[in-house]
């Protein structure tokens, strides 16, 4: 078996392994799940030591093999630039939920057997070089997700839970209508991403490419979200455990966005020109809305969900801007596109933390209510500190992954299109209301449910402590990763061009 396929199917091995064993104790099942989570992010961390960035159209680490060959579609797995990224921010994020749920009472063993799953699917999503294949573990994300709101949720996760399920299955099938659309297009018929992505077979015909590339954004924006699709994205992070909002936030959020650069623009380069303007003025509306909504919320979690919703409204800025081609932008173009996948992984990390220390208050008081604390850096001061980082690294604050994101994007995105810079109130906003929350939940008096509130214990430190530690690192020393991204985006700027 090839790394690529170790990685992807070596967790889900791990699950029928717990599921296959129902007296396996908890402990066990616990351990288990850290060490294989462990072992996968060793072998991506062996995949980022040797990658070397492959040609324009083509992918490094490349697997193939004959899978439904009347329709031209194969067992095809790859990584470049824009995909090696976020396969170690998802291993990152899974080792994370790991450890934070050493602890965790309601039955660990189905919810590591389930998580492990997970990982599969996200992993090969992001591997994947045929729209089949990607189109496949693509739903069972959605499945997947499912059961763990349903499953491990609270207050009204099974209606959550189903809104989730419904929106997001309804995109996935606009996605698979975009995809036939490329596959009766191409010629010779295929479902082969890098073949697509060479052939660009819809370029030239203008109103065919249109709807194929409203399907696909459709399908995309859903699972982004972005406005006006991401109304069942507030109650499913709401009701949601800690890990389970953080796997959303941090790793299924940017499988929309992951589309947007491995699918739509490069697929679809003439169409995705014709839109841009379109996506722009999408990008702008979720910045600002999601900014603006979150400031009016009392509870911490659904704050965090629509700063979700603004974070990946950037990322539709960046990918918007980079099809307004001109012959003096490309510079600019590219410097957006990597701002755009810089964000998936600053923001997986950041946001990934921020959900599970938003779990603590789960934990401890059983609420998300910012007015029922006071005075919380007293009792808690470890996790006020924890807390205040993932604040400044989601406002954007130089030092941290955050800002190294959106500079690169408004760089690149107000070069290509001025316009764009009505964005920049997004980034007032967002620091506006988490120094809001900061002054609310941990400073003055301690009161109401901080009274009495237990620091963060090791599991929770070692978990939330790495995903901040990796922003910071990002922060200071951005180059390792921007060495990485930087080849493939503007690969992408020079497809969107043709």
């Amino acid at each position: 078996m090839n790394v690529l396929s170790l990685i992807v199917f070596l967790p889900l091995a791990a699950a029928l392994v717990l599921l296959a064993l129902p007296r396996l104790g908890d402990s066990i099942a616990r351990w288990t799940w850290v060490a294989v989570a462990a072992l996968d992010l060793a072998l991506v961390v062996g995949v980022w030591l040797a990658y070397e960035s492959p040609a324009v159209g083509q992918l490094a680490f490349e697997e193939q093999a004959p899978w439904i060959p009347g329709v031209n579609s194969s067992y095809h797995l790859g990584v470049d630039g824009l995909s090696l990224p976020l396969i170690a921010m998802t291993a990152v994020i899974f080792l994370a939920c790991a450890v934070y749920a050493l602890r965790e009472p309601d039955r660990p063993r189905l919810q590591a057997a389930l998580f492990l799953f997970l990982q599969s699917v996200s992993m090969g999503l992001f591997v994947s070089a045929d729209l089949i294949l990607f189109f496949l573990f693509f739903d069972l994300s959605i499945v997947a997700m499912y059961f763990v709101i349903a499953g491990w949720g609270h207050n009204d996760a099974g209606r959550s839970a189903m809104k989730f399920f419904l929106y997001t299955f309804l995109g996935s099938l606009a996605l698979l209508v975009g995809f036939i659309g490329l596959y009766i297009a191409a010629d010779p018929h295929t479902f082969d991403m890098v073949e697509l992505t060479n052939q660009a077979p819809l370029n030239g015909s203008f109103m065919a490419g249109g709807l194929v590339l409203a399907a696909i954004l459709m399908g995309l924006a859903v699972k982004t979200p972005t406005v006006p699709f991401h109304t069942w994205l507030p109650p499913a992070h709401t009701d949601a455990p800690a890990i389970g909002s953080a796997v959303l936030a941090g790793v299924l959020l940017k499988m929309g966005t992951y589309g947007f650069v491995r699918i739509a623009m490069p697929m679809l380069p003439e169409a995705w020109r014709a839109w841009a303007w379109v996506i722009i003025v999408v990008g702008i509306i979720s910045v600002v809305y999601g900014a603006l909504v979150a400031l009016a919320q009392t509870n911490l979690k659904r704050m965090i969900a629509y700063t979700s919703v603004n974070h990946m409204g950037y990322i539709a800025l960046a990918v918007g801007a980079a099809g307004l081609v001109a012959d003096d932008t490309a510079q600019a173009r590219s410097i957006a596109v990597t701002g755009a996948v810089t964000q998936m992984v600053s923001h997986g990390l950041i946001t990934g933390a921020l959900f599970l220390l938003a779990g603590v208050l789960q934990d401890r008081a059983s609420t998300y209510d910012m007015d029922a604390y006071g005075g919380l850096a007293g009792p808690a001061p470890r996790f006020a500190a924890f807390f205040a980082v993932g604040a400044f690294a989601s406002l954007g604050l130089p030092g941290l992954s955050g800002f190294i994101a959106e500079f690169q994007i408004f760089t690149g995105s107000i070069a290509a299109a001025p316009v764009t810079a009505v964005a920049l109130v997004g980034i007032l906003l967002t620091a506006a209301l988490f120094l809001r929350a900061l002054q609310r939940i941990f400073t003055g008096p301690t009161r109401g449910r901080s009274t009495g509130f237990a620091d963060l214990r090791p599991t929770e430190t070692w978990s939330v402590g790495a995903l901040l530690f990796l922003s910071l690192l990002i922060g200071i020393l951005p180059r390792p990763l921007l060495d990485i991204i930087e080849p493939a985006a503007e690969a992408v700027v020079e497809l969107v061009g043709r």
